[in-house]
């Protein structure tokens, strides 16, 4: 059975499971908060020893071939344009269809959210290299710049350095194949994930005042993800059958929705790039690192989409062309800087965007707490679809893909 089809069966039986259970037990709900924390845990725990290996050796061989610098700059420039293009299509299309306003709450305290920025950036140089490589598989930037260096240091000398080099290779396969095995058997975990977010969601249906939100967030993105997106694959060269792309990248988009977490992700999308869009080690490796660090562009969307809705709801004046481009380029940057939180990305950009604009907005973001699961479900969704066309699309232009036959997808 196809990966794809064990993560659809499993999301749809969680969700059954998820509606028939009362959501306001709260034993039920404690169980079911468990069982998220450990699937996540369990569908990053191959993460790091893959991440490592695979990525020390895909930078040595770009080194190599002189491909690096045009890849990561490439990767950098997809970034921005995937960024400003969804970004754009949220706010035209929220201001287009604007959702009804959403009741003003009861405030709650502020929350402690922050991008930690000064922090990341001492992490990245701890006083102990081997500090960046073993830690708890959520912070990946600090692995990442390690790995550079490491993979520089590869290139001394190749008669002193081959067994090296032989020896991480063989490593990256390995740890690949048994990612491999933890990816066949996420559809159970799929279960648990979808069961609680149906478990939340039968929360939020006791309510109309998101119903236009969910719905305007929903078609937004999964036209984004499934029609209009793929289209850019017909400027590649040869000619791209974006359906392909669209049907490789189903077993990443269900795991990102349900998990709404980047790591959890990476090990299938890794995968998938690999075996359904013929993506090789060393430029899909590189490319999806740094649009699971960097290009958080769907999670930006959903939070610009929200925090128009948010000013709505609390302002009878109105949005300025002014506020407009503000909240766009607050959020693309915003988007390149969401590295600390794989797991809560949309909420934590909405939070930022709130809290940053001030006017007596501080505290917007709380109004839409009850819905951030599935503002984080819906960025996710897009920060892997955008990542697993990115990364067809970088692979194809540098000539390091090779199609695949849609009979051997996985």
């Amino acid at each position: 059975m196809k990966i794809w089809m064990k993560f659809l069966l499993g999301a749809l039986l969680g969700m059954g499971l998820g509606f028939l259970l009362p959501h306001d037990n709260e034993n039920i709900r404690n169980v079911f908060v468990w069982l998220e924390a450990l699937s996540i845990r369990v569908g990053r725990y191959t993460l790091a020893p893959m991440l490592i290996f695979s990525l020390t050796i895909a930078l040595y061989e770009l080194q190599q071939d002189g491909q690096f610098w045009k890849l990561f700059f490439s990767s950098f420039l997809v970034m921005i344009g995937s960024g400003i293009f969804v970004i754009a299509a949220g706010i035209i299309v929220t201001l287009t269809f604007p959702p009804d306003r959403i009741p003003i709450l009861v405030e709650e305290q502020l929350e402690a959210v922050s991008l930690y920025l000064p922090e990341s950036v001492m992490e990245l140089f701890p006083s102990n290299v081997f500090s960046a490589l073993i830690n708890e598989g959520v912070f990946l930037l600090p692995m990442a710049v390690a790995v550079f260096f490491f993979a520089i240091g590869l290139s001394y000398d190749r008669n002193y350095t081959k067994p090296v080099i032989a020896l991480v290779d063989a490593l990256s396969r390995i740890f690949y194949h048994v990612a491999s095995f933890f990816s066949e058997i996420l559809g159970l975990l799929i279960i648990a994930l979808s069961a609680y977010w149906a478990i939340q969601y039968q929360e939020v249906l006791q309510t109309t005042m998101f119903r236009d939100i969910i719905v305007l967030l929903g078609l937004l993105s999964g036209i984004l993800g499934f029609i209009i997106l793929p289209l850019f694959l017909f400027f590649l060269k040869p000619k791209t059958n974006p359906l392909v792309a669209v049907y490789g990248s189903l077993g990443p988009a269900l795991a990102a929705f349900f998990s709404g977490d980047i790591n959890f992700t990476l090990p299938v999308m890794l995968r998938h790039a690999k075996e359904n869009l013929g993506a090789r080690r060393r430029s899909n490796t590189v490319t999806v690192t740094l649009f699971a660090v960097f290009g958080r562009a769907g999670s930006a969307m959903v939070a610009t989409v929200a925090f128009i809705v948010i000013i709505r709801s609390y302002s009878s004046l109105g949005i300025t062309l002014t506020d407009v481009f503000s909240i766009g380029i607050r959020a693309l940057l915003i988007s390149f800087a969401l590295f600390q939180h794989p797991g809560n990305g949309a909420y934590t950009a909405l939070a930022i965007l709130s809290l940053g604009y001030g006017r007596g907005f501080e505290a917007g973001y709380l109004i839409l707490k009850p819905l951030a699961f599935y503002l984080i479900a819906v960025g996710t969704f897009l920060d892997v679809m955008i990542m697993s066309f990115a990364s067809y699309a970088l692979a194809k232009t540098s000539g390091f893909q090779a199609e695949k036959s849609l009979r051997h997808f996985i």
